[in-house]
């Protein structure tokens, strides 16, 4: 069964670094895009935000809100893509969680645990 797991948030001060991961069972990203999606605390209806995508031949995409930021990058085996968050904020905070790209981040509640990062100023 294709599955994937988040892992690696935390609380942390604003200013400060965490890297999540997603791994994946049952297939490989060598098959798929992947997107990584943000459930702020403000969201309506379990609705998540993109921010960041990485292509099967390692393209990347950014939402302004991250960019310069934020960097996404797969493992050698690309079993494993990791969110590199650097200089947080406070806003940045929420449920972060990965799915196979392109998804609609309607009801991603629905997707699986995804992992907590919050940002305290």
């Amino acid at each position: 069964e294709a599955q994937l797991v988040e892992s690696g948030g935390g609380s942390v001060q604003a200013g400060g670094s965490l890297r999540l991961s997603c791994t994946a069972s049952g297939f490989t990203f060598d098959e798929t895009d992947l997107g990584w999606y943000l459930q702020g605390p403000l969201n309506p209806g379990d609705r998540c935000d993109l921010i960041s995508t990485i292509s099967t031949d390692g393209s990347t995409y950014y939402a302004d809100s991250v960019k310069g930021r934020f960097t996404v990058s797969h493992d050698k085996a690309k079993t494993t893509v990791y969110l590199q968050m650097n200089s947080l904020k406070p806003e940045d905070t929420g449920v972060y969680r990965c799915a196979a790209y392109p998804r609609s981040g309607e009801m991603c509640k629905n997707w699986g645990r995804g992992t907590q990062v919050t940002v305290s100023s």
